[in-house]
């Protein structure tokens, strides 16, 4: 696995689809992202919601959401990868991308969570992860902008969304 260096951007990372196919991150050039950490039986679940409105108002602007199904927060995304994609479908309907189900934390944590925790470090300089729907929003040259913390609704960070699909 690659481990983390300041020289990398989001683009030198890949990630297995919720369909199981490897996707490289530079796929994603030239677009506005959010990377969030999932969960389906979590009580910040709701913001799939959220997410999904961001999506639909804006990924004819070159923004597209990257969720990532995490399990090591309260055991809150127990299901299998089928299980995972049908609730988010059926209950939300998503349709930003989904990869399969990562850790975000630890020595076995996803290398691009990995540069993204250690690029945006949250309050007092901590890397980790504190809980699901911690998002990462990054700009269209790949550069990390800013972190949020679960507690931050997709619609809070929609101004900072449309400064930088301007920009």
């Amino acid at each position: 696995m690659m481990t983390a260096t300041a020289s990398q951007s989001i683009y030198d990372f890949t990630a297995t689809s919720i369909e199981g196919k490897p996707i490289s991150l530079s796929t994603y050039q030239n677009n506005v992202l959010l990377i969030v950490n999932t969960a389906s039986a979590c009580g910040f679940t709701p913001q799939y919601k959220g997410l999904q409105a961001l999506y639909d108002k804006y990924t004819s602007q070159g923004f597209v959401i990257l969720g990532f199904p995490c399990n090591q927060f309260g055991q809150q995304e127990p299901g299998s990868t089928a299980e995972i994609q049908s609730f988010c479908e059926m209950r939300f309907g998503v349709t930003f991308p989904l990869f399969q189900k990562i850790d975000v934390n630890g020595q076995n944590a996803h290398p691009l969570y990995k540069y993204l925790t250690k690029t945006a470090p949250g309050i007092l300089g901590t890397e980790a992860i504190k809980w699901n729907f911690t998002k990462f929003l990054v700009d269209r040259t790949g550069k990390v902008v800013s972190r949020y913390s679960s507690l931050t609704k997709p619609e809070d960070i929609e101004k900072e969304i449309q400064t930088l699909l301007q920009a």
